[in-house]
């Protein structure tokens, strides 16, 4: 570390943030979709539009809370953090078919909130910012609007914290302007 602390850019992530995978602007795309398909898993602070064919009262927005779960009627509290949009829906389905039969549960994910990032220290633009999770610690630098001149670029930090435990990652930004890692 160096002995500026100041000069220190780090980005911490929140939740999941995907690897490292560099991408160039003009093939940012192609490269994206050649990427494997995950499902989108469930964030605290994502929007989720659920609704019930034919049951006008069952049709509303809910927040998953920073505990992982919300409410929805006559289905109690489910934990929707980690789930994708098929696990949710089925399980919906399932706690609901007791009260209506041949139902149509629809989950769709109405703002994705929960993939934040904080970049914090010698940047131009610190702060949280709600990203891609496929996000790149690049992009992640460009929307902080790029680093200052008394950025140690070859000292970046980035800081996961996954199931409550944290890991720190270096990141040297001359080695990918020389093509190397």
């Amino acid at each position: 570390m160096s002995a500026d602390t100041n000069s220190v850019v780090t980005i911490a992530t929140l939740y999941q943030v995907s690897g490292l995978a560099l991408l160039a602007a003009d093939s940012a795309s192609a490269q994206i979709n050649a990427l494997p398909r995950e499902p989108y898993t469930f964030n605290p602070g994502d929007l989720l539009e659920i609704s019930v064919w034919k049951e006008p009262d069952l049709k509303r927005k809910v927040l998953v809370r920073p505990d992982g779960a919300f409410s929805f009627p006559l289905s109690g509290e489910i934990t929707g953090v980690g789930r994708t949009v098929e696990a949710l829906r089925q399980e919906l389905t399932k706690r609901l078919e007791v009260f209506i039969p041949d139902l149509v549960v629809t989950v769709t994910v109405a703002e994705i909130n929960g993939n934040k990032i904080y970049v914090i220290g010698q940047v131009n633009t610190p702060g949280q910012f709600v990203v891609n999770p496929r996000v790149d610690v690049l992009q992640a630098l460009s929307i902080a609007g790029g680093m200052t001149p008394f950025a140690e670029l070859n000292d970046i930090k980035i800081l996961r914290r996954r199931n409550g435990v944290q890991t720190v990652l270096r990141f040297r930004y001359g080695d990918i302007v020389k093509g190397q890692n």
